[in-house]
């Protein structure tokens, strides 16, 4: 079985990987030092959850210069709790990201890092850099963040989603945030970044939505404002919190008299009606101008003070059904951080043609649920309906070491069902470069 998995392996290394979503910023898109690859913010949560003081996440943002000094004062308070996540899978790729890419063998402690962080930034951190890295994994293309791509500067690199609002996403006691989420956008006349996952609904907003007619407005001048020819795909969030209902015109007048004071169902009715009036006006839209574009939404994690919990209501998915029924033009890719839920969503990608799934999202983003996941897909789905390989990777360093790992755990349940006769070795070779890259994103394909 061994072997198997080693020549597997080697021929996966062979297949060119599309990445099919990250927020890899072109303006700097390698590690910049060593908090770049140690405080990325999957890593953080472990830090924190064994005594680091600071949980938050580093700063990030469409004019957030790099603070170096604020970088080593995070590293230096959460160096002395490395030895206590030294067996997680994810210092796992912290340890194979250094040695793979910096030759760096010494296990992080106090009379090191700054030896480390200083390696890290002495290497060509930009374009060049990442193209290495890059070719070094395979990886031919990224999507990314449409701000994040600094004004198409490294195309070659890049394709580009647009994440702007998240109207179907709770907040941490914020019943308004499907309506604070969208005044973010009516706000703003070119596509900026989102809000963050852990938002506050402070913000001085010149428009204020107070009517249905204001809604009306903020829903249209977003959809006019998607450069449709830009991006590839809408990237957004389900809140398995929210409950997915049918809302008319006159529940959402009534919703919006308790604007200043909503209740949950009230954020309900919100999150309901504004998808709703989205999705419709994006398929008139891309039906008028035939550029169509694939509907992104992560499911199964809802915000905590810092960062997110997995959590999946049991209805939530034949709630969410309705949706994608009633919307049979549009594609619709789910990424998940539910491993428990995967296979009730095979279910539901089986039975609707639209619906796709993507990927190893957040807290599925471990080996035991990575090997469980592509088990689930490839036993239940066609190739067309599963992206095999996307990161959600802030530097090019975090997209090589996912890569690494999401190649191991094909390889490793490709050789067993080659063992167990499911395939043979070319079909399972074939089954794999469809789902890692032929299959997973046609509609780059279609620009």
């Amino acid at each position: 079985m061994k072997a198997n998995v080693q020549r597997f392996l080697e021929d996966l290394n062979k297949i060119e990987l599309i990445d099919i979503h990250s927020h890899i910023d072109a303006a700097h898109p390698c590690a910049r030092g060593l908090d770049d690859i140690l405080l990325y913010h999957m890593v953080i949560t472990e830090l924190y959850s064994a005594g680091c003081p600071d949980g938050e996440r580093m700063p990030d943002g469409i004019d957030c210069a790099y603070d170096e000094d604020y970088a080593l004062r995070r590293l230096e308070r959460a160096i002395p709790y490395v030895k206590y996540i030294r067996g997680t899978a994810l210092y796992w790729l912290v340890r194979t990201i250094l040695a793979d890419l910096y030759d760096w063998h010494e296990e992080l402690n106090e009379e090191n890092w700054r030896r480390c962080h200083e390696l890290i930034k002495s290497r060509n951190t930009g374009y060049a850099r990442a193209k290495e890295i890059a070719r070094k994994a395979n990886i031919i293309k990224t999507s990314t963040e449409l701000w994040r791509g600094r004004e198409h500067k490294h195309d070659d690199m890049f394709f580009y989603s647009l994440e702007w609002a998240f109207f179907t996403r709770s907040q941490w006691g914020m019943n308004n945030a499907p309506l604070f989420e969208l005044e973010h956008a009516w706000n703003e006349e070119v596509p900026g970044p989102p809000v963050p996952v852990t938002a506050n609904s402070v913000y001085d907003f010149k428009r204020k939505i107070r009517t249905i007619e204001d809604v009306d407005a903020a829903i249209n001048h977003y959809i006019d404002r998607i450069p449709y020819g830009e991006v590839t795909s809408t990237a957004t969030h389900f809140s398995t919190d929210i409950r997915y209902f049918d809302v008319t015109r006159a529940d959402m007048i009534e919703a919006l008299k308790n604007r200043d004071h909503p209740s949950e169902h009230d954020r309900d009715v919100y999150a309901n009606y504004i998808n709703e009036e989205f999705l419709r006006g994006v398929e008139r839209k891309t039906a008028a101008i035939g550029k169509p574009i694939a509907i992104q939404y992560s499911l199964g994690a809802e915000p905590l003070p810092f960062e997110t919990g997995s959590k999946m209501r049991v209805e939530t998915i034949f709630e969410l059904s309705r949706i994608f029924a009633r919307h049979p033009a549009l594609r619709f890719e789910i990424s998940l951080a539910s491993a428990s839920a995967d296979q009730a969503w095979c279910t539901l990608a089986r039975e609707l043609p639209n619906l796709h799934l993507n990927g190893f999202w957040w807290h599925n983003f471990f080996p035991v649920h990575i090997k469980q996941v592509i088990n689930d897909r490839l036993d239940m789905l066609p190739t067309n309906k599963q992206g095999g390989f996307f990161t959600d990777a802030y530097c090019m360093d975090w997209a090589y070491g996912k890569a690494k790992l999401i190649k191991q755990m094909y390889a490793e349940v490709f050789a067993e069902k080659i063992e167990a006769g499911q395939y043979d070795y070319d079909t399972a070779l074939e089954v794999a470069r469809q789902v890692l890259y032929v299959d997973s994103v046609p509609h780059v394909y279609e620009k």
